[in-house]
């Protein structure tokens, strides 16, 4: 037996693995870096959706956020979503101006009225009418006022919370990787929020302050998700530190090392999101779980989908652009060299920057051909010299 059996692999041979069984085991070849820019063109359209939407369409707001009146009051007898607006002109109020929903709960339908600040005397008239047409006695009428004051505090308390991480999260990356991971983690968060907040606008869910905490809450599961991403660049940087692969093949074989690792860790977080949704909300009537659960199912997908299309190539292209040695080599061979072949967690790496060269775990290779650009690339498979 050759000493380039060794080098190789490949499986013996039989039935080749299928798609599933190659990413189960991380041996995907993806070529995320050289295609980065369709995940940059869908980020930066729907960044500019959002954008759109928000000058135009503006965000939903809740009672919390803009300030105003609420009331809640039981739907029985003939209190009905008209008959409450028939309640507001009565009283002065405009009817397109306001909110009239219906609320469904175990304990019972309500209908839930919200407008503009009004005065004591108004939101009493109105509470009494709204109890009158119901039937019921006016304490089962709930009023609930919140000043515009307050909801500008909220929405201060949410802007220097997102600050805050911002600051934690660039000195714990820099910390614990480099500045460049951190820069690439941070771009990945904010690209999660404006698309999060894009879809709300778009929609026109509402956004309360369990929204505000449900996005925090998310912010934190993107990072957890890029940081096992990095911490596996990181792990290959050192073993192929002396090789000419560039930082592009590195990034590449990480992230389809991983990839099988964040889907599950998605759709982990993902079903019990869905559950909130369909069971809770939908099936149980638990209509205060809507505005928490929906926000982190969008943040969740969002940000599974930023870590890898967003984050990871954002870093390697500040590396190839910042650090001479990967500069180099990125104006030698391009984004990628094909030299990494998807190698398992725990073997000796095998290169093969030339279709047809000779390779050795972690040794030099020979010239070949030129590979297709950005593809991992595998050696021949030796002949056994016959007796």
């Amino acid at each position: 037996m050759t000493s380039l059996d060794t080098a190789t692999t490949e499986p013996a041979p039989g039935k080749p693995r299928s798609f599933w069984s190659r990413l189960y085991h991380g041996e995907t070849t993806f070529d995320f870096v050289g295609r980065r820019r369709i995940g940059f063109l869908v980020s930066g359209l729907l960044i500019l959706v959002t954008l759109v939407s928000l000058f135009t369409r503006g965000m939903n707001l809740g009672l919390d956020f803009k300030g105003g009146v609420a009331w809640t009051a039981p739907a029985k007898n003939g209190l009905t979503l008209d008959s409450a607006r028939t309640v507001l002109s009565d009283n002065g109020l405009n009817p397109a101006q306001a909110k009239v929903q219906t609320l469904s709960a175990p304990s019972g339908t309500s209908v839930r009225v919200e407008v503009s600040a009004q005065t004591q005397e108004k939101q009493n008239a109105v509470r009494l009418a709204l109890a009158t047409k119901a039937g019921v006695d006016q304490q089962e009428v709930s009023l609930d006022s919140v000043s515009s004051t307050w909801g500008s505090e909220i929405t201060k308390a949410a802007v220097k919370a997102l600050i805050i991480f911002f600051v934690l999260l660039f000195i714990y990356v820099s910390f614990r990787f480099e500045w460049k991971m951190a820069i690439g983690a941070i771009v990945a968060v904010i690209h999660d929020v404006l698309i999060s907040v894009g879809i709300y606008s778009v929609f026109g869910f509402e956004v309360t302050p369990a929204t505000v905490i449900a996005f925090l809450t998310i912010l934190g599961f993107s990072l957890y998700d890029t940081i096992v991403v990095f911490d596996k660049v990181h792990e290959n940087t050192r073993r192929f530190s002396g090789g000419r692969a560039t930082y592009g093949d590195i990034v590449n074989l990480s992230m389809n090392q991983v990839l099988m690792r964040s889907i599950n860790t998605t759709l982990a977080a993902v079903l019990p999101v869905l559950s909130l949704l369909v069971v809770g909300a939908g099936l149980l009537g638990a209509v205060a779980l809507t505005d928490f659960a929906l926000a982190l199912l969008v943040g969740l997908v969002i940000g599974a989908y930023s870590s890898i299309f967003v984050a990871t190539p954002i870093l390697a292209m500040l590396k190839q652009r910042f650090e001479p040695r990967y500069r180099q080599l990125r104006e030698k061979w391009g984004t990628t060299t094909g030299e990494l072949i998807g190698t398992k967690a725990g073997e000796a790496p095998t290169r093969a920057t030339r279709a047809g060269a000779v390779a050795t775990p972690g040794g030099p290779v020979t010239a070949g051909p030129t590979p297709a650009a950005g593809g991992f690339t595998h050696p021949p498979r030796p002949r056994k010299k016959r007796r």
